[in-house]
């Protein structure tokens, strides 16, 4: 595999530009084999969440690698429950625990959850542990312009990234735009549209025939090319091989436009203004 890039954080950590995503991976022998695979492969950034239920297996896989722990970029996530203070404190020692580790590279807060009101004293509790040094980098997902604004006026630290949902057919124009105004990198989740229909699309594919590669890979080749980190869930060996070779082709400007035309507002997950889920039930 090519060389993986990376990007530089706004506190000069840098992180993998592609990583792997662990949700609705099951807990145990699946999500295991997952990181080992993609660790093999080449992959050195795992992303996962109290919420996925999988961190104490995927630390285990982390072990079973071999690989040297300074190697590997561990994101998780503080879970909508656990805002607040002292129960984000809490709640970060408990994820450290699950997944084995000294130290995490990077936490953030899964979700605003603005009719609860709370992600600004969770923020709180994110900055002590940042200045504890038991994480790397703090960061936020699914905010909005408008509670990242409310954040970042609040904050003592800066927020480094937010990871929101992100495919050719829901770009975030603006949010980019916000973000790279304030020096917040974008990580990408759902990359390639929970396998919808960008994956049968008849322009990606002759853009694909092109270079002799898939429909997923020329979308996380847009990824890419945006600057974007984006961390596509994948359990099977062969597509999260397929997924990291995407470093030996080069999508032309009129490609990236073609792809970026496609952006037509089409979210496949929650409203972040609308999810207050505090349950840990995925049904």
């Amino acid at each position: 595999m090519n060389k993986i890039p990376t990007v530089k954080l706004n506190n000069s950590v840098t992180m993998p530009q592609i990583g792997l995503g662990t949700w609705l991976t099951k807990d145990g022998p699946e999500v295991e084999q997952a990181v080992i695979t993609a660790l093999k492969y080449g992959y050195r950034l795992i992303d996962t969440a109290k919420y996925y239920g999988n961190e104490e297996s995927i630390g285990r896989a982390i072990k079973a690698s071999g690989i040297k722990r300074e190697e590997i970029f561990i994101t998780t996530k503080l879970w909508n429950a656990d805002q607040g203070y002292e129960p984000a404190l809490k709640a970060f020692e408990e994820s450290l625990e699950r997944l084995g580790l000294d130290y995490i590279d990077l936490y953030l807060i899964h979700w605003p959850m603005p009719k609860v009101g709370k992600y600004i004293e969770t923020w709180k509790a994110f900055e002590k542990l940042y200045a504890d040094k038991k994480v790397r980098a703090i960061g936020v997902s699914n905010f909005t312009i408008e509670t990242l604004q409310d954040l970042i006026n609040n904050a003592g630290v800066m927020p480094v990234i937010n990871q929101i949902e992100l495919h050719p057919k829901f770009a975030q124009h603006e949010m980019r735009d916000f973000c790279k105004q304030h020096n917040i990198q974008v990580e990408s989740y759902s990359p390639l549209m929970h396998g919808g229909d960008i994956l049968s699309d008849n322009v990606i594919q002759r853009i694909a025939d092109k270079y002799h590669k898939t429909i997923a890979q020329v979308v996380l080749r847009w990824h890419i090319q945006n600057g974007l980190v984006v961390i596509p869930k994948s359990v099977d060996p062969d597509r999260i091989r397929e997924n990291i070779n995407i470093f030996d082709f080069h999508l032309d400007d009129n490609e990236m436009q073609i792809i970026d035309a496609m952006d037509a507002g089409v979210r496949n997950n929650p409203d972040p203004d609308k999810f207050n889920r505090l349950s840990l039930l995925l049904t």
